[in-house]
């Protein structure tokens, strides 16, 4: 079942609990708090101890090789799909990666580097004849207000690559990943697909297709990570020490993907 408006702002706020650099602000905010007062040995170490925890914290998720670990592992979850000319499908299902909106700088609405990536392994495989349709699904996210739907721009980038409008189906109601599969088997029901999305978002959004009765070839894509996570500790250099916002960027995703694959499996979900 879809969530309602309220329960789907509950869902996103939630979701910001889990990304780490709110447990580095939560941190620091505690320290400050107790800095405000005035100084006991007893609320100086505590100060000490949580400034201490905050930088460890920080150097550590934004570390390239843990940040290369993490995501690693989720994506040699799925291998690439082996596929040959003649392997056949009903639809090739594109899972949308968010859109950024129009505004007084940029012109015109368009997807994400996500989606614009996921569309564009789409197509690729659409070209080379394995579905006669391309699914896109990813609908407007904004808890308040509205946007754009991240299917449409994906459509429009799907149809500047040369793939016909006639050859797509769009979902534009979908907010997350299990309204993403709901959204899909209601436009095509279960069906066969070469499921298109980051490969470290496929862990997750495999077993939750599967589960509305789907029979699905991952086509993981868009990869953060360059090698497996027990070659990724090779050729270590310098700067494989050094904090990097690239890498914060990833330990975050692979948390909050890693997370949201507990609490799909604790819904019932996958």
């Amino acid at each position: 079942m879809e969530l309602t408006p309220f329960f789907f702002g509950l869902y996103k706020f939630v979701k910001y609990g889990l990304y780490p650099l709110t447990w580095v602000v939560l941190l620091l905010g505690a320290a400050t708090v107790l800095a405000l007062f005035p100084f006991s040995p007893t609320r100086l170490r505590w100060v000490r101890r949580l400034v201490i925890v905050s930088l460890l914290l920080l150097l550590t998720i934004s570390n390239p090789l843990v940040a290369t670990s993490l995501m690693g592992s989720l994506e040699s979850w799925y291998q690439p799909a082996q596929l040959s000319p003649s392997d056949r499908f009903d639809a090739i299902v594109v899972l949308g990666g968010g859109v950024n909106e129009r505004g007084s700088l940029r012109p015109a609405a368009e997807p994400t580097s996500y989606s614009r990536n996921r569309t564009t392994c789409g197509v690729d495989l659409f070209q080379q004849g394995h579905a006669p349709i391309v699914v896109l699904t990813g609908g407007d996210a904004r808890v308040f207000g509205t946007g754009s739907k991240e299917a449409v721009e994906m459509q429009r980038w799907a149809v500047r690559l040369g793939v016909p409008e006639s050859a797509t189906m769009i979902d534009t109601d979908a907010r997350n990943t299990y309204e993403n599969a709901t959204g899909t088997k209601r436009l095509i029901g279960p069906a066969s697909i070469l499921l298109v999305s980051s490969a470290g978002h496929l862990p997750r959004a495999v077993p939750v297709f599967i589960k509305q009765g789907f029979r699905v070839t991952p086509a993981p894509c868009d990869y953060a990570s360059q090698d497996l996570p027990q070659e990724s500790w090779k050729d270590i250099d310098l700067f494989d020490f050094m904090p990097s916002t690239t890498a914060f960027q990833h330990t975050t995703e692979a948390v909050t993907e890693v997370a949201g694959i507990v609490i799909y499996w604790l819904a019932g979900k996958l």
